[in-house]
């Protein structure tokens, strides 16, 4: 006997069991792309962020506390003791360390146990215990931390847009997700801001036909897009026709596995790149923004940051959020990890699917044992050149 089945009415009661790429958004140790990012140094706060007062950083779904000792060292330890686990954000920084407010064991930048005032002698067995620490260094105004394996520890790099300034110009850094379109913390997974560097047709739709012109009229229209890998990430070349018969040239990268080389959306002047943000993925629903960039008044990036209806995301009644969204709204719309297995890729996706494949390409390399694309071990090597900015070629 035949059964007549119901054909396909595309109704939502016929969708999939949802499914997300967890090797590609997880980021906690011994996950692979937690172990791909921890091959790399990431920012953990502003220079200033490190004083006498211990400060909360989450990284990497990793707790930790950021202090500075009396010898002017930063030090950036796991928030529990490995006494008896109470947290340090509650300690004393001193000259020599941190102390814990607990029994007062004493903890120097690098973990070693200095102190245990309440055992004989002030300790007869200290130096056999050690408290979970990071190294770190100090650029840009920032605090760099490498949390990876000892033996893979590469340089700290430099950057080229960072390093050589013009007349006028020095480095500020940001720690307010600028580039994000929301607050500091923003509620999603940080792959669903990343892919967004490499997306360029969202700008002229969201960034234009919805929140208004945020930018330039320039930026308005739908660009012609190039596509291409480079040895650092993912490049993208988009061009634009101007009123007066020239072309707006203009270049974004992704560099692996977490920077934006992201040229000024207002094209407030035609050159190379002037500012880098890094992506810090704080755990798997949550990641802020670090920028460091070339300035000439304190404050200059922090009035990069873009308005929806003549206003600051945080000004925004719930009625204007929904009028005007921007980045937050659409990357933070797809929930806290997206879902996967219900994206339908279209040719305009070709840089996501781009960046994709080279996350879980080095993802795979460091399951081999090999080093990921992008690191350097030589002291000695030259600031990193980024191609990104906005040019004008001529017709």
């Amino acid at each position: 006997m035949n059964i007549h089945r119901p054909r396909d009415e595309g109704t939502a009661y016929e969708m999939r069991a949802p499914a997300i790429k967890s090797e590609l958004v997880e980021v906690t140790r011994g996950t692979p792309m937690g172990e791909l990012l921890r091959r790399y140094w990431h920012p953990v706060g502003l220079t200033a962020d490190a004083g006498a007062t211990p400060k909360k950083v989450r990284a990497l779904g990793e707790d930790l506390i950021l202090f500075r000792d009396g010898a002017d060292k930063a030090g950036l330890v796991h928030a529990r003791c490995c006494h008896r686990g109470t947290t340090l954000y509650y300690g004393k920084v001193e000259a020599r360390g941190i102390r814990c407010c607990y029994h007062g064991w004493l903890f120097d930048t690098q973990g070693h146990c200095l102190e245990q005032p309440c055992e004989p002698e002030g300790g007869l067995f200290k130096e056999a215990v050690r408290q979970p620490w990071y190294p770190v260094e100090e650029r840009y105004g920032m605090i760099f931390a490498y949390m990876g394996p000892p033996d893979r520890k590469p340089m700290l790099p430099r950057y080229e847009c960072l390093e050589n300034m013009d007349e006028g110009e020095f480095v500020e850094a940001d720690d307010t997700s600028l580039g994000g379109g929301g607050p500091a913390i923003i509620p999603c997974n940080w792959l669903q801001h990343y892919e967004n560097v490499v997306d360029p047709f969202h700008v002229p739709i969201l960034h234009g036909s919805f929140s208004g012109a945020q930018f330039t009229m320039a930026m308005a229209s739908v660009p012609n897009v190039q596509f291409e890998r480079s040895e650092r990430g993912v490049t993208v070349r988009s061009t634009r026709k101007m009123d007066d018969g020239k072309t707006f040239y203009r270049v974004t990268e992704a560099a692996l596995p977490t920077l934006r080389v992201v040229p000024n959306p207002r094209v407030a002047q035609f050159a190379r790149v002037e500012s880098i943000g890094w992506v810090l993925p704080i755990d798997d629903t949550s990641f802020r923004i670090y920028v460091a960039g070339r300035v000439k008044q304190q404050g200059d990036i922090g009035r990069m940051r873009s308005k929806m209806n003549g206003k600051f995301w945080w000004d925004l009644t719930e009625e204007e959020h929904q009028r005007f969204p921007g980045d937050y709204e659409a990357q933070v719309g797809q929930g806290a990890i997206t879902i996967h297995s219900e994206e339908h890729f279209a040719q305009s996706d070709r840089g996501v699917v781009h960046i994709r494949r080279m996350l879980q390409e080095q993802i795979e390399a460091v399951a081999r044992g090999e080093n990921p694309i992008g690191v350097s071990f030589d002291e000695h090597a030259p600031p990193v050149t980024f191609e990104a900015g906005n040019y004008i070629r001529e017709a």
